[in-house]
This record gives structure tokens, sequence and C-alpha cells, in this order.
């Protein structure tokens, strides 16, 4: 009998609970159908109709609610971080082979052992995603993890739940037709055959599986639409944006990102009895994983290779985007035999697909100007679809590329995409120039505020010195205020370009002149549901004011630092600030003085000496001088913060999300850490992050541990040093 205040929920009558198991029963089979096989058996809205149903009776009956609900794709608060997890296994890296020739010395180098005695080849289309590692206990997704640097990945369980071909629960039928399997073999997961009468969740093993994260192609341009209409940064590519999609804070934003998945791989096969590749992709279909139809079992090398050739021709017909083919040997057996490499399988190669190159008009050669005054050429010529996108501008360098590659202004050129993703122009057709095509040269005054153009002795890149230039102020403010620099928390790159279309910030000394009221109405460029904008709130106003005027009293580097001077980053702008002290000291060195710092030589010297002799740069100095920024180290009191890293050497490598480079250097020197560009048996710890190269490599072959950003950003918050066992 329940007592009045028994808080517990009462039972739900039999009927409901069998209707909500079969509600979550059927909902599966659809999903399976619809995400897996591509061949739904009812309408977007019966199956809506179910999902509605199930929801109504979990909402009157919460103890029906199970994990591995359909319901619960979403229903986790927003992380603040993603912890760092361990693989089962390393997750290798593949060799690269850039062309037909480049396979046939793979299949060389696998020896006629393999080619001799018939073995089978499984080709894959390479998927432009996010790599994905899946681990199931019990039949049910307990984690997902990114790749990390191959050792350790980030634990991105509660947005992968959101993915919806992405299965909460492994189908029975896939360990029914293990349990056949093992039997036959003579074991039932290590266990006699005659014990296989125990529940399903106890005769799953612990599985891991591996696919890719991605992004399809018209999601892919609908969300870059939406990014736009906001106002916000658009994504570079689908593989960028499938990256960015998983690691999202809140569930919520990766559940409406529309991402898929292909799963290929089964870490250990041993448990479930297979045998193959091309086994373990049937069994993984069946077990409800999304698996790439488009994958063939080749008898021969010459049949990979007419893959690969069909692959190069359709590529662009599918709804995603691929970057090559897999190719891997079929048996699991010869697998073993031929074993890894220190960095890749021996049994398995990318073949990457070659350059697409098309011809186009080239039609004007325009200069950009960024944040250090660095005046770049971009070529726009007509709009030409290549690699599966439509391209219309490329980068040309520098003056020298331009005459080194000698293209014109009406000029047929030849263009393509370096990697498959950077548009880049590879030359003219001389054949076809226009009689009175003039060779291209650098102008003489800015294009965007008239300054002189300076180009260094020795160097490739012309400059603009006036630090008030208006191309380059808004990149100039955005580091001004970054966390290496001065450190204006709130002050972020939309803000600022805010503030610039409302003519409230010019230079960084503009800043210090803003009040929380005149930040508090700062339009957002968004609009509310009644049409009127969105501004700044004052609370929100109130804290960025209170941190630029906190940012007055940073120490001399990071002012240094915060100018953007040409060659000045944040490790010399400390050497340059611990010998001068002040800024009118730095201003009153000659260029022999300034380069008698330890390792700044003639080359950072003549950089600090153009850009403090501009007078307009002066005229800013001065400006927050009277401002109230304090310019000098002397009689300041330093940052003491506990050396916690001292005498352990890091090395950065790969691309970094929660800080740019300089930032990472910057606060691990907090510290007392040392940073060195090169790795060695010295080296205490790689911090690798996206698409790290060499120095990971080099890492693995001298056994230097290693560390993802997640850990990274554990040292710089807590100031703890990583255990030794970090690998």
């Amino acid at each position: 009998m329940i007592r009045p205040d028994d808080k517990r929920e009462p039972a739900a009558p039999p009927g409901v609970s069998a209707r909500a198991a079969a509600l979550r029963a059927e909902i599966e089979h659809h999903a399976y159908r619809y995400y897996a096989l591509d061949s739904p058996e009812i309408s977007d809205e019966a199956y809506d109709a179910l999902v509605r149903e199930l929801e109504g009776i979990e909402a009157a009956w919460p103890g029906l609610v199970t994990p591995d609900s359909p319901t619960q794709r979403i229903g986790v608060a927003p992380s603040e971080a993603f912890a760092s997890v361990k693989h089962a296994a390393r997750m290798y890296s593949l060799d690269n082979a850039m062309s037909l020739e480049e396979l046939d010395a793979w299949f060389e180098r696998l020896g006629p052992d393999v080619l001799e005695r018939g073995c089978a080849f499984v080709a894959e289309l390479k998927i432009d995603g996010s790599a994905l590692a899946l681990t199931y206990e019990g039949g049910a997704l307990v984690r997902a993890a990114t790749r990390g640097d191959g050792t350790s990945g980030e634990d991105i369980t509660v947005n992968i739940r959101t993915v919806k071909s992405v299965p909460l629960r492994l189908r029975d039928e896939a360990r029914r037709v293990v349990d056949s399997r093992r039997s036959a073999q003579g074991a039932l997961f290590g266990e006699p055959a005659e014990d296989a009468g125990e529940s399903a969740a106890a005769s799953w093993p612990t599985i891991e599986v591996r696919g890719e994260v991605f992004m399809p192609k018209a999601s892919f341009e609908r969300l870059n639409a939406e990014q736009e209409e906001a106002g916000a940064s658009v994504f570079a590519n689908p593989r960028n944006a499938a990256a960015g999609s998983v690691r999202q804070k809140d569930p919520r934003v990766t559940a409406g990102r529309d991402l898929s998945t292909f799963i290929y791989q089964v870490t250990d096969p041993r448990p479930l009895g297979l045998t193959s590749q091309s086994e373990a992709l049937a069994w993984l279909r069946t077990a409800g994983f999304r698996v790439n139809p488009d994958i063939k079992v080749c008898g021969t090398r010459e049949l990979v290779k007419a893959f690969c050739s069909d692959a190069i021709e359709t590529r662009h017909d599918l709804p995603y985007e691929i970057d090559g083919v897999v190719v891997k040997v079929d048996s699991f057996a010869m697998q073993n035999e031929l074993g890894f490499t220190a960095k890749a399988p021996r049994w398995a190669i990318a073949f990457k697909f070659p350059p697409e190159e098309k011809t186009t008009v080239l039609r004007a050669i325009r200069v950009q100007v960024g944040r250090t005054g660095a005046l770049t050429p971009l070529a726009d010529f007509d709009p030409v679809l290549v690699a599966g996108s439509t391209i219309a501008r490329a980068t040309l360098h520098n003056e020298d590329e331009v005459r080194r590659k000698d293209v014109r202004v009406g000029d047929t050129i030849i263009v393509r995409k370096a990697g498959d993703v950077i548009p880049e122009v590879v030359g003219p057709v001389v054949g076809l120039r226009p009689v009175d095509a003039e060779p291209w040269s650098m102008p003489e005054a800015c294009p965007s505020c008239g300054g002189p153009v300076w180009r260094p002795d020795g160097e490739v890149v012309s400059r603009c010195t006036n630090v008030a230039c208006p191309a380059q102020r808004w990149e100039r403010l955005e580091h001004w205020a970054r966390r290496g620099a001065l450190d204006i928390e709130g002050l972020g790159y939309e803000i600022i370009g805010r503030l610039i279309e409302a003519g409230m910030v010019r230079d960084v000394s503009d800043f210090y002149t803003l009040t929380p009221e005149a930040l508090a109405g700062v339009d957002l460029g968004r609009v509310k549901q009644d049409g009127t904008p969105v501004r700044l709130g004052p609370v929100v106003a109130a804290k960025i004011h209170v941190n630029i005027e906190a940012s007055k009293d940073r120490p001399l580097a990071r002012v240094l630092y915060g100018l953007g001077i040409r060659h000045v980053g944040s490790t010399f702008s400390e050497q340059l600030a611990a010998s001068f002290r002040s800024l009118d000291a730095l201003r009153g060195a000659t260029g022999e003085e300034i380069a008698s710092v330890e390792q700044v030589g003639p080359t950072i010297a003549s950089s600090v000496v153009a850009f403090l002799s501009n007078p307009d740069n002066v005229a800013v100095l001065e400006r927050l001088r009277d401002l109230g920024v304090r310019l000098s180290d002397e009689g300041r009191v330093a940052e003491a913060l506990p050396a916690t890293l001292t005498g352990l050497t890091f090395v950065l490598t790969g691309g970094l999300e929660r800080f740019t480079r300089e930032e990472a250097t910057a606060r691990l020197k907090e510290r007392g850490g040392k940073v060195s560009g090169s790795v060695s048996a010295k080296t205490s710890f790689v911090v690798a992050g996206a698409d790290a190269g060499s120095k990971l490599a080099k890492a693995l072959e001298l056994g230097v541990p290693l560390l993802d950003e997640a850990a990274l950003v554990r040292i710089i918050e807590t100031g703890e040093p990583p255990a030794p066992e970090a690998a």
C-alpha cells in the first residue's frame, strides 16, 4: 500500500508498458530502414506519429523511460568541456597513394603471398568527415569519441546521441547472427553453446566500431546560408562543419546540424566471429549502422584501380564529400600477418584523388590588406565549378609569385583546389593571351588608406605600416582584445564588427573611450519576433566595460603583442619588454640596440623601428597613454602564478580551437613551462591538435608523451602538470 507521503510513482498498467515497448521496437525498426538502409517503409508523418505517441506515454509514466529510448537522443544538460577518453586500440592514420602508379607500388609492397594466394581487397569511398569511435556495452551505446591523437580522444557521447543514424542499441538480429557464427565455431563469446539462453544484454560483448561523421552537401549549404543570415562566420567546408558540430557544448545545437555517419570498422572482430572486412561491413549493417553502399570487394588489383577511376568520375554526383578511396586487404588473418608500421597499417592505403583542373578567364588582380598590413594579390576570375563547388577567386600570395607564374588580367588561366580545398591558380594558357595583356605589379600606395607601401629587404611581402588603415582595422582590433594580448573578455569578433559599423571605434585607443551606456546601445544585427532590433544588454555591456578598464594595467609584453607588430609574437614581446621596460625606452632605442636583444636580430628590429616611427602609430600610442593604458612595467609588481610547470618542455603541433598557438604558449610560460618549436628526446609533452603532422610522427618515434587539447586546457586552467603516463 502506498502512503500519502510516499514519493514513488505508481507502476504503469501492463498494457501501457507493453505498448511503450512495442513503440520503441517499431520506431527503431523504421529508423533502421530509413537511416541505415535508405529504404523507408512508412511516411515521415507516420513515423512522427509513432514518436509522439511514445513521448506521450513516457511523459505520463516516467518510469517507463529507458536510456536507449528513441525519445532520449537529446536530454543532457550542455557540457562545459569534453573529457579525454582512451581508445580501445590506437586509431592509425593511413599511408597515401597519390596516383595509380603509387597504388601499384603498394600492391607490390604487399608481397607475392598476398597476390598469389588470391586474397581479395575491399575498396571503400574515403568520406571527407570527422573520425568517430563508438563503444557499446550490453548492446547499448555508452561512449562516442573523436580521434584526437589516435590514442585518446574527446568524449562527445551526448552530442553523438543526437545523430539519428547512430543506433542507441544494437539490433537483436545482429546478436543472433553472431550467436550462430560463434556457435558454429564452437563457442558463444567464449561460453559453452548451452549457455546461449541467457539475456540478450549478457550475451553482447563490449564492442567498439569506427567510422566517419559527416555533413551532407545540401545540409552544409543550408547551414552556411543560415550562418550568413545570422551574421555569423561560415564554415570553410563540410568536414570543418561536421567537426565543429560534434564539439558543441549544447547537444541541441548538434541535433540541429543534420549530421550523418558511415561506419566501416569493428575494432576487435574476434568476439564477433568475423573473419574479413566484407563480413564486418555486412554485420555492421545488420547491427543498425549506416554503411556506405558504394563498397566493392575486388579480386584483382585491376578491379581496384577501375573502382578508383570510377570514383574520380562520379565523386561530384554523390550527396556527400569524398577525397579518395580506401583500399584494404579483405582477410583479417592476412591483415594480422602484414601488421603495422609506426604510423599506419601495411594492409590498407588511401588512394587520394588528383587535383581537378579547369580553365577560366582572369578578370582582375586586386590587393587585400591583412591585419599586419600584408598586401596580398587576389585573382578574381569567372566562376567555375571545381572539385564540387564553384570558385571565383584565389590568392596569388605575393608579387614575386605573380611574376613567376606570369598571370595577367585577361588571361585564360588554369585553376584547381590545392588539397581539394584551397583555390589555386596553376598558371596561364599563354597561347590564348590577349595581345594587350600587361604584366602586373604591386601598387605603390595602400589601396585602403593611400599610405605608402613598404617591402623590407629580403622579403617577398609588401606592407602598409599605417596602424589606422581601415582594411587592417577589424583584424587589429580583434587581435588587441584576444586572450594572449590585452585579454578583454566579451569583446569578441562580432561585437567589434558592430562597433566599427556604428563608427564607435577606429583604432585600439577608441576601446577606452567607450561607456557602459554606449555599449548597451550597440545593435547586434538581429531582430526580435516583433521586428525590433536586438541590442547589447546593459548587464553584458557593464561587464565588457569592466574588462576594458581592467586591461589598462596589463604587462608591457601584452601591449607590444597586442599592437600586432610584424614578426613580434608573444615570445619576442616578452623579450623586448624585459629588456626595455617601457614603450618610451623602446621608441628611443636604435635598430642596433633592439637587434642586440637575445634572439631578436635585425629583421625584427627593423620591423619594430618601422612601426614605432610611423606618425599614425605614434598618435595612437599617445592616445592610449592619455586614456590611462599603462605602457611601462616600471614599478609593476609582477603577476605571480605558481610555477608548477617548471622543468617541463612542451611542443605544440596541429590546430587548436580554444587558443591560438601564441596564446597557449603564453599561458604555459606563465606557469613556468618552456615551449619549443621542435621535438627531441628532452621534450616532456607534445600537444597534438587537429591535423598534426611531422612533429606528431617524431613524438611517436621517440616515445614522447602526447596530450590532446582537452588536457592542455586543464593544465592551463588548473596549473596542474600532466601525469607522466599522459601518453
